[in-house]
């Protein structure tokens, strides 16, 4: 007895007309305990709740049984379910119900609807959304550098994103990638890997990490804070930088920054967790440029 795609749909059979061997299919088989006769009729009815799940509903008269939901793990193109009896000698005994085996002849793929890029700061955000997923173990993101004089691609593994497995609902996922230079373009792609270890590529996206037009420290945030807060600062070039926290006497609290930074944009975190409430400077010192900013602990 075959259900072909589509909301529900009931057959009725007679309990002598067909006889089927008991099998596990998805699972084990439930045994009913309904005697009948052979002129017995009972009534089947399976219904999709969704495109990927179904329940099975058998009744005669007043005797009524309902499986549990079952996941199909893609499209449903046909469901058999079977149906028999035990035998006592001669006579016919009980009615069993095996669970259902579903046929997907047209899977749904892993379904990417949109993949992009974007560079903020020194880093590379990356978005993608799914619209139908099967067997989906999860996505590897691939890199390379973007240079027209190497022939071959160099993709290395950046980073892996786990799947949804199975579903026919949008899913959103990201990806921040903090290994990136100022002033360098790359190229990424998605590497969707099945549960079965079987894997398909994505489209390749390409972004460049733009270098700062000037020097520049900014306003901390949150401000007020506490106990910490995040302060952002830019260099133009490659030049020494050191970034400093003091008290309202002038006494160093805190070195955030003293090293040789690349060109780029760079965040860092003040954690004031061990200070008092009050009012501190931050001053930046990278090539000859110098600023200096309030903020305000508040505990």
């Amino acid at each position: 007895m075959v259900l072909r795609s589509g909301t529900s749909d009931v057959f009725r059979f007679q309990a002598a007309s067909d006889k089927y061997e008991k099998r596990e299919l998805l699972g084990s088989y439930d045994d009913l305990g309904w005697s009948y006769s052979q002129t017995s009729i009972f009534t089947v009815e399976i219904t999709q709740v969704n495109g990927t799940q179904v329940y099975v509903r058998i009744s005669r008269g007043s005797d009524i049984y309902t499986s549990s939901l079952i996941n199909a793990g893609g499209r449903i193109d046909e469901v058999e379910f079977y149906v028999g009896s035990t035998e006592v000698g001669n006579d016919l005994n009980n009615l069993f119900f095996n669970s259902l085996e579903i046929r997907s002849d047209s899977p749904l793929p892993v379904e990417l609807t949109s993949f992009s890029a974007l560079s903020q700061s020194n880093t590379v955000n990356l978005t993608w959304e799914t619209a139908t997923e099967v067997n989906n173990y999860g996505f590897e993101i691939e890199r390379t550098i973007t240079n027209s004089k190497l022939q071959i691609p160099n993709w290395e593994n950046v980073g892996f994103v786990e799947g949804h497995g199975n579903s026919n609902s949008a899913k959103q996922y990201s990806y921040v990638d903090n290994s990136v230079r100022a002033g360098q373009s790359y190229s990424y792609r998605l590497k969707q890997i099945d549960f079965d270890g079987q894997f398909e590529y994505s489209s390749i996206v390409n972004v460049e990490v733009g270098v700062p037009m000037e020097f520049n420290l900014a306003q901390n945030y949150p401000n007020p804070f506490n106990p910490s807060t995040s302060i952002e600062y830019s260099v133009p070039s490659n030049e020494f930088v050191t970034l400093k926290v003091y008290d309202v006497l002038g006494n160093t609290v805190s070195t955030l920054v003293n090293e040789t930074k690349e060109a780029g944009k760079y965040n860092v975190t003040f954690d004031a967790s061990n200070l008092t409430s009050g009012i501190y400077f931050y001053s930046i010192n990278a090539g000859g440029f110098t600023q200096v900013k309030k903020m305000m602990l508040v505990k």
